[in-house]
């Protein structure tokens, strides 16, 4: 999130207007078989449509490399063009996409549906941005996706209707996992680098350390000196049961907390800002659920 803004601005101001201008004369583009265009910021809101749509949607996600640091994110052509074309959008908001106001803006389409989580589940700028941590989000975003797609073609709104059952009922196996988490380990202290998974830490009834650490990390600004060393001593001192890691996001500050962690024989978990390729969105987080549960019950715990 912290240098996409600045990244999109620069692009948009060198090129966005030509780019628009032949995206949007040439009106909708052609997609196979009329299915509905949909087009997801990340990933994860992409597998939700995949699962909610079937083969009568065709999604693109913009952010959907795991090996690529979402923070230096910049927009192309390309994506100017399938946003123009797109029917439903579905983006994580609270600011962590900003990027997504402003080509929405910039190629307005008045039939479009926009689905913002952040509207969803009553989040605003300020908050922890990282939504689809947070199981309430993904069973509001299906929801409204079924319910767009059924606006945007009625005559199979009851298919709609019938895999958003079935992805409701596969997506309370998290929350099913995480009731399970909290019974077993609420109020266990952990830390991590970026605040990454604090909703679901926080859903978890997990009790997490060096906050202030993590919101200067995630606003790519420098931790003060007395931030750092009381991070460095939580890890040194074993005072966490865990570090949370975003193994996505190189920094050298965090990996040389990682390395204390590991030679403190402290735990570290990693999670990602972007879901892996060909893995539902239910068993990559239940997956880091996994590994948190086995961090937490193991020997050095």
């Amino acid at each position: 999130m912290k240098a996409v803004a600045k990244a999109v601005a620069k692009t948009l101001a060198l090129g966005l207007a030509l780019i628009l201008v032949p995206a949007l004369a040439q009106g909708t583009p052609a997609h196979a078989e009329d299915r509905i265009a949909v087009v997801a910021a990340e990933n994860f809101y992409g597998d939700i449509a995949r699962q909610i749509g079937g083969d009568r949607v065709s999604v693109i996600s913009i952010m959907n490399n795991p090996d690529q640091d979402p923070h230096l994110f910049e927009t192309t052509p390309a994506i100017v063009r399938q946003l123009a074309g797109a029917q439903v959008v579905i983006l994580n908001g609270a600011n962590y996409d900003p990027w997504m106001d402003k080509l929405l803006a910039a190629a307005p389409r008045p039939s479009r549906t926009v689905i913002s989580a952040a509207q969803l589940t009553g989040r605003k700028p300020g908050d922890n941005p990282h939504l689809w941590y947070d199981p309430v989000t993904m069973p509001a975003v299906a929801t409204a996706l079924a319910e767009a797609l059924a606006k945007a073609d009625n005559t199979h709104a009851s298919d709609y209707a019938a895999r958003l059952k079935t992805a409701l009922v596969s997506l309370e196996r998290i929350a099913q996992r995480v009731a399970q988490l909290k019974v077993k380990h609420a109020g266990t202290v952990v830390t991590a680098t970026e605040p990454v998974f604090g909703p679901m830490a926080q859903a978890l009834g997990l009790t997490m350390r060096n906050e202030r650490f993590q919101l200067a990390m995630m606003n790519d600004t420098e931790p003060s000196a007395r931030d750092v060393a009381a991070f460095e001593k939580d890890l040194k001192e074993r005072k966490v049961k865990v570090l949370i890691y975003n193994s996505q996001v190189s920094e050298k500050l965090t990996e040389r907390l990682r390395d204390i962690a590991g030679k403190s024989k402290v735990p570290v978990i990693g999670v990602t800002e972007t879901m892996p390729p060909n893995v539902p969105f239910q068993d990559w987080v239940l997956g880091e659920l996994d590994a948190l549960d086995k961090a937490l019950s193991g020997p050095n715990s």
